[in-house]
């Protein structure tokens, strides 16, 4: 007698997933602390941030939120940023010019109610972090989009800050330890990137 197939969520949905899904079946009981994002239906898993790109987060967070709260904007950590039902990515800060009106909005957070998408860039999602996420926004029409670059062994902290044109994203500013950044859109941002490490 043929033993009955187990079901894996993670096989048997792939190429499948939605929000709904992944309402019903995420975070997976093994993997609790893992990153999940997709694309076009396929899951996207990556292990949790280093603790030097944890930290420096948090610092971030610390340094944008007083500007972005007198100017309305609204300074949150990791969310699900999404652009459709199969497809959201879940930056390491994101910025909102809307509070979710909705609990469902509040748990998939609409790429129209974002100004501002912050990345750190992993070691082990180079590419996603670097390419496939920015191209995302972009298209969603997410008007900001800020890269962070972290070797922590040199002390070494490069910022990239881009602006949506034309459907596409171009460098507007940029600095690295040592150097301050300094925006005034979307709301007065003044930092050395060295401020952000340990």
């Amino acid at each position: 007698m043929a033993m009955p197939m187990r079901f894996d969520p993670l096989v048997d949905f792939d190429g499948m997933w939605t929000t709904g899904l992944a309402d019903r079946y995420l975070p997976l009981r093994e993997l609790p602390s893992t990153r999940y994002e997709c694309i076009d239906g396929r899951l996207v898993m990556t292990p949790a941030e280093t603790a030097t790109n944890s930290y420096a987060e948090g610092e971030l967070m610390h340094l944008l939120k007083p500007a972005a709260k007198e100017a309305g904007y609204y300074v949150f950590g990791q969310v699900n940023l999404t652009f459709t039902p199969d497809r959201w990515i879940q930056p390491d800060l994101t910025i909102l010019h809307t509070l979710p009106g909705t609990d469902q909005e509040d748990r998939w957070i609409p790429a129209r109610l974002c100004t501002m998408a912050v990345e750190f860039v992993s070691p082990g999602s180079r590419r996603q972090d670097f390419v496939d996420k920015p191209r995302r926004c972009a298209e969603a029409g997410v008007p900001y989009f800020m890269q962070m670059q972290i070797a922590r062994q040199i002390r070494h902290v490069g910022v990239e800050f881009l602006t949506l044109d034309d459907g596409g994203y171009v460098g507007t500013a940029q600095a690295v330890s040592g150097q301050r950044l300094k925006l005034d859109l979307p709301f007065p941002i003044d930092f050395d990137p060295a401020d952000l490490l340990p």
